[in-house]
């Protein structure tokens, strides 16, 4: 599901033009006709379609989280750290702890939400006249903070179960020869991991074409069976791994992502990056989270135990299910009539929001709490009864 596509609606402001849309203004021709990146925000009992943490942070965190803050308000007459130093060095150390490679401040580079990052990549490494490939279905934010960059923006190939085909996907990136290459792990909305070998055949495909930029997105890997892919940095300097506290850390509203790479690469972003653009309420915050880290990956852990649990209680109803290394699962198939549309509004006339992401046949599904997710498992539960009378 996307937002409401406002492109026709009027302005309601008098004397500021009544009757004018966005396609009535002079806007880029590869932006007429688009939509809004977006879930529906409907007031329903239980909310399970954008991948949020259903945890509240701490209140020991909170109360930190006010004393940073409070801290960094008595000097919000001055700009803050405009390059985030002591964040960023607390990023590389929870990265070098967890992430099973060791990073400094020189690699580690921070800004307003992982989007923010990936769109700082983009303009730093694509922009007109340049090209960056992805591996759908993926991460839809990749190809439109391309198209807002003026990027060229190739759809990549996968398998039927989601995975990347290795050498249709080298065939792709020997033909169109892109700047910037995305893969996504754990994949978002399928939830499926990448192999290590198969990023590196990826890497190496695009080195051999031309010196290219290759983006691990690994927003949601604090909730993968497997380990990060963060030690393949090593000797790989054109190789960048992004990441969020959106999801792992519970901080969706704080809006902080972040990347580890090469120094030039965090050099590089830095030509691009605004003036002072991480607030010091921001870095204080972001800062606090990181301080209580081990309380923060214990809800991670309870998390990974329902998010296995929705895949083998999915599966034992008969849905087909996706193997999932995030915090969702993607179920189905849904081919009867209405297909995933006619599934997804089932379930929320049952007081459930999933998401329906386009994938043909499918739904897509947050981990909860477990009071959530029970009353998710209760609903799917009719709507296989249903689809079987």
């Amino acid at each position: 599901m996307t937002a409401h596509n406002p492109a026709r609606r009027p302005s309601d402001t008098p004397g500021l033009g009544i009757g004018i849309g966005i396609d009535d203004l002079p806007i880029r021709d590869e932006l007429r006709g688009k939509t809004p990146y977006g879930a529906p925000q409907l007031d329903v009992p239980v909310q399970l379609n954008t991948n949020e943490n259903p945890y509240p942070l701490p209140e020991p965190l909170v109360a930190r989280i006010a004393e940073r803050v409070a801290e960094a308000a008595r000097g919000l007459n001055r700009y803050p750290d405009r390059d985030a130093v002591e964040l960023r060095t607390e990023l590389a150390r929870y990265l070098t702890r967890t992430g099973g490679y060791e990073v400094g401040l020189g690699n580690v580079w921070a800004a307003n939400g992982s989007n923010e990052v990936l769109q700082q990549l983009l303009q730093t490494f694509g922009g007109p006249g340049r090209t960056a490939i992805g591996f759908e279905p993926s991460y839809s934010m990749h190809a439109l903070i391309a198209r807002g960059t003026g990027t060229g923006w190739i759809s990549g190939p996968r398998n039927d179960d989601f995975t990347i085909d290795v050498d249709a996907a080298r065939r792709a990136i020997t033909t169109h020869a892109p700047d910037v290459v995305f893969i996504t792990s754990p994949n978002n909305p399928t939830g499926t991991a990448v192999e290590a070998e198969t990023v590196l055949a990826l890497y190496e495909a695009a080195q051999e074409v031309k010196p290219s930029i290759v983006v691990v997105d690994e927003a949601y890997v604090e909730f993968s069976h497997r380990p990060s892919l963060l030690p393949l940095l090593d000797g790989r300097p054109h190789l960048v791994v992004s990441r969020t506290m959106s999801k792992a850390f519970g901080a969706a509203g704080l809006r902080l992502g972040y990347l580890a790479a090469h120094p030039a690469v965090v050099d590089a972003v830095q030509l691009v990056r605004l003036p002072y653009h991480l607030s010091a309420v921001t870095q204080a915050t972001a800062l606090a989270a990181l301080e209580h880290t081990d309380t923060l990956l214990g809800y991670v852990e309870q998390l990974k135990a329902e998010r296995d649990r929705l895949v083998a209680e999915l599966r034992e109803l008969g849905y087909e299910v996706t193997d999932s290394d995030a915090n969702f699962v993607q179920f189905g198939r849904f081919d009867g009539p209405g297909g995933a549309q006619a599934a997804w509004r089932k379930i929320l006339d049952r007081g459930v929001l999933v998401r329906d992401n386009g994938v043909p046949g499918r739904l897509r599904v947050t981990a909860g709490t477990p009071q959530e997710n029970d009353a998710f498992l209760d609903a799917v539960r009719q709507l296989k009864k249903e689809q079987s009378a």
